[in-house]
């Protein structure tokens, strides 16, 4: 499985303009006093073989054909979480920027849409620091877009991509992912505050270890009250052969056998618990319920 930044860019440039996803497209959660919207930067344009390559082909046809997927191409919406409680508001994540595709990096106007100005946000905090996550952390002049902002990291994800041997050990597909979160995080160098599993990172958010995306991608369980949610990065990553198949392996995770022991676990606490989710790459805006079935699950759309 070979996939490059050109690839992405190719694919992207190949997809009519109409096909596109509502470039503001969002969803809305309250939680107590406290509400988390979704709110898009757009949508990314992969070779459909990016996740399906290591499945069983047999096995994938019907999914494929159940839930109407492209086997040639994929397109998942990019929803990044936004958490206001009245003192703070908190991005999860920021998108892919002006530099990874054409068809992301739109977040900026889905913020405006709402009301919401990049120096509104007073923290960033970051699921993993995989392009479409972290690159939107700089504008067209490298500067910070969200300038006001804490940004906050996963101590194990900060040290994997800090260090100088990632990018000669990822393998040659994503040796530009770890070019590109390097520079970007010489830029908060200075200003970036790390956390470990389980902390509570600011009032109401606890991080949550969910690796194998990435070696220290986190998520974090958001409360207020009695309400909770559980912020999932790309910790589950699609609504469609992660629910129904999660002991497949993925070629979008970057421990294969890792990341399926983190699906599982995250789903049979998700469906245990009844706790809304809200997915970076789920459909309608991302947010909705893992409901367990005989076999596996099925993910519960939430929209307005």
């Amino acid at each position: 499985m070979s996939f490059t930044r050109r690839t992405f860019i190719q694919g992207a440039a190949a997809l009519p303009v109409l096909n596109a996803l509502p470039t503001l497209a969002k969803a809305e959660l309250s939680l107590g006093s406290a509400t988390l919207t979704t709110v898009s930067d757009g949508n990314l344009v992969l070779p459909a073989n990016f996740i399906f390559e290591t499945m069983p082909q047999d096995q994938l046809a019907p999914l494929i054909k159940e839930f109407g997927l492209s086997s040639e191409r994929f397109t998942p919406e990019c929803n990044l979480a936004l958490y206001q409680d009245g003192t703070n508001t908190v991005l999860f994540d920021v998108g892919s920027g002006p530099d990874f595709m054409p068809s992301a990096g739109s977040v900026i106007d889905s913020l405006d849409a709402i009301g919401v100005a990049p120096e509104d946000v007073t923290h960033v905090l970051f699921t993993h620091a995989h392009p479409d996550h972290i690159w939107g952390l700089l504008d067209d002049f490298d500067e910070p877009v969200f300038y006001e902002a804490e940004y906050m990291m996963g101590r194990a994800e900060w040290d994997y991509w800090w260090n100088p041997e990632t990018v000669n050990t990822i393998g040659d597909a994503r040796a530009a992912f770890a070019v590109g979160a390097k520079r970007r995080m010489e830029m908060i160098e200075d200003a970036v505050t790390l956390f470990d599993d389980g902390q509570e990172v600011l009032p109401g958010i606890a991080a949550v270890s969910t690796p194998g995306h990435t070696p220290g991608h986190m998520s974090f369980e958001v409360r207020n009250g009695s309400n909770a949610a559980m912020v999932l990065g790309d910790a589950i990553g699609n609504h469609h052969v992660a629910f129904r198949k999660p002991d497949w392996r993925s070629g979008s995770d970057q421990d294969a056998d890792l990341a399926i022991k983190t699906r599982n676990m995250l789903l049979d606490r998700m469906s245990t618990e009844q706790m809304d989710v809200i997915g970076f790459h789920l459909p309608n805006g991302g947010i909705g319920r893992a409901e367990k079935t005989t076999d596996a699950y099925t993910f519960i759309s939430e929209t307005l």
